[in-house]
């Protein structure tokens, strides 16, 4: 507990930060000339980039990118119409840097934005990897105390989407890991953090002791996502992910 307020004091700190990272519509080309895959960080409901801020640092230390963010409005949409938002801009994302694939981490709803846009709406044919941390895959009992906007009801284990999510999708090509932890008091139960669907090849990463700000920002975390997105697809397929032990 002492530990998660610290790193949610520490996100308070560092949000204004979060306003001044590049978005998606920047001019990307001369770093990446279609050689790598761009690298897109979505955040959590009425969040930035400022959760991202060590894994946005790793990832530029470690060469890979760029990273740019996708920022979306939590008063305007649902999961499907900002998902749709996001396939727009991974489209135009693709068309400035020249990259034909890209790879999204997402934090809390944004993991569940991201899987949308890959599984419903076709982005498996942009994406290879989707990284979720602290995700709601079948939504959490806390999404009750949330005022009723149309992106919080979605976070509500008996909203519709999660049957829309449970949907055989047989074409879906694209590989997901995913962080939860036993200690996240934001998803309830704790077990919906995990992605279970016979369709989307998964590799469920389960960390004991760990709050929902506090797995975004731990080094384990950072260093498994560096070492999954540093990887060439043919590596990550050849490879697998391997079991992440906390400390």
């Amino acid at each position: 507990m002492a530990v998660e307020i610290s790193s949610v004091v520490t996100h308070l700190v560092r949000y204004p930060t979060g306003l001044r990272c590049p978005r998606m519509t920047a001019n990307l080309a001369d770093r990446t000339g279609g050689s790598v895959e761009p690298i897109v960080l979505l955040p959590g409901l009425a969040d930035n980039m400022a959760v991202f801020t060590r894994l946005r640092m790793a990832l530029e230390d470690c060469g890979v990118g760029p990273v740019v963010a996708f920022a979306y409005s939590p008063l305007v949409g649902d999961v499907r119409s900002v998902a749709a938002k996001l396939a727009e801009q991974v489209e135009e994302l693709c068309a400035i840097t020249g990259a034909s694939r890209v790879r999204l981490v997402g934090h809390s709803l944004g993991g569940l934005i991201a899987r949308y846009y890959v599984q419903r709406l076709g982005g498996d044919a942009r994406v290879d990897l989707v990284v979720t941390v602290a995700t709601p895959h079948r939504g959490t009992m806390a999404a009750w105390l949330l005022p009723p906007l149309p992106l919080a009801r979605h976070l509500r284990p008996d909203c519709e989407l999660y049957a829309e999510l449970a949907e055989p999708a047989p074409t879906c090509r694209t590989r997901f890991v995913t962080f939860s932890s036993r200690g996240d008091a934001v998803i309830l139960p704790a077990g919906n953090g995990q992605l279970d669907h016979p369709d989307l090849p998964t590799h469920n990463i389960v960390l004991p002791g760990m709050g929902h700000f506090t797995m975004a920002d731990h080094r384990l975390v950072i260093d498994e996502i560096c070492r999954q997105l540093a990887a060439s697809p043919a590596t990550q397929q050849r490879d697998g992910c391997p079991i992440a032990r906390a400390s």
